[in-house]
């Protein structure tokens, strides 16, 4: 009987091995690409939080609105339908449902408000049955011209409910711009431009610059500032309005050399200088260069910056010495 070779195995060994390296590969790289696909999905729905959240303020005040609106004449069915004798216990139900709706809208979600804008339309639903149940009191107590004069002579309660109604809903029609407008303001702050780290430089005639600034030594300044980045700051093309205040307080301006006005807070402002660019939102420089025909008075300067109906950052340099 021959011996055994053992080494015959060694083959199938080293191929075993080879396919246990394989599949390993083949497993992590299945890892990688789940955890790459998570990490972007998990980045993305980071990005869009912010402006989902401002979405969702603005349907929940659309929501409130038409409740408001639904709450209004549902006040005024109950006072004549009071006053042409009808049953009025199944509109006060409706009205105490309304107030908890009120509430409940404070806080709610997406879906909610999906659900809500179809109990809407069961509520207007609601209100058309009640004008056909107002017809019918009204024919049954006489004709509507007979019963619309003895509203408007009879009954100074009605007229006095009805008063109230409109009061109130125009209170409310009041209060809800005021809060749209407040809602729009903090919107517009949220997403405005933010300039960090301004500076000014003096440039020479020689296009030398400077830190320290002197009057008979300036033929221009550049001011330099950062853009920081804001995910509500929308990726487009920009103004952005520079204003240097002399010592006096008084805007430095000339026409001549592309000064000009803008509006601030409803308020026609001059501006010394105007710089275009395209905000990118990663983080990026710019620099504003401004040519001045006369020299700058000695004294502290002041640097003021706007965008967008903004105003987005400010600085200060000194003038040293100089002709003033």
């Amino acid at each position: 009987m021959e011996p055994y070779d053992y080494t015959r195995s060694t083959p199938k060994k080293d191929s075993d091995k080879k396919s246990y390296f394989i599949a390993a590969l083949v497993v992590m790289a299945g890892l990688v690409a789940v955890l790459g696909f998570l990490y972007f999905k998990e980045r993305n729905e980071r990005e869009t939080l912010s402006s989902r959240s401002v979405v969702q303020k603005r349907e929940i005040l659309k929501a409130n609105t038409k409740l408001d609106s639904i709450a209004t004449q549902l006040d005024a069915k109950i006072a004549e339908i009071r006053m042409l004798g009808g049953n009025i216990d199944e509109l006060m139900q409706l009205k105490t449902q309304l107030e908890i709706d009120k509430q409940r809208l404070v806080n709610a979600t997406a879906d909610e408000i999906k659900k809500f804008e179809a109990k809407l339309e069961q509520y207007k639903d609601l209100l058309k049955q009640k004008d056909r149940d107002i017809v019918r009191l009204k024919e049954e107590n006489g004709s509507l011209t007979t019963q619309n004069q003895e509203l408007a002579t009879s009954n100074e309660g009605l007229k006095t409910e009805l008063n109230s109604a409109r009061q109130a809903y125009d209170d409310s029609v009041n209060a809800l711009k005021v809060n749209n407008k407040e809602l729009n303001d903090r919107i517009s702050v949220a997403a405005a431009l933010k300039a960090q780290n301004v500076m000014v430089y003096a440039i020479n005639s020689k296009g030398k610059e400077r830190e320290k600034i002197k009057a008979d030594k300036i033929d221009q300044i550049r001011i330099a500032f950062g853009l920081g980045d804001n995910t509500l700051t929308e990726r487009n093309g920009k103004e952005i309005f520079v204003r240097v205040l002399d010592p006096t307080g008084a805007v430095i301006s000339d026409m001549a050399t592309g000064s000009g006005t803008f509006m601030y807070q409803s308020k026609e402002m001059i501006y010394t200088v105007k710089k275009d660019i395209t905000y990118q939102g990663n983080n990026q420089q710019v620099d504003v260069i401004y040519k001045r025909n006369i020299p700058f008075k000695k004294g502290k300067h002041t640097i003021e910056l706007y965008a967008e109906g903004v105003k987005i950052g400010d600085g200060i340099f000194e003038v040293r010495s100089g002709l003033f």
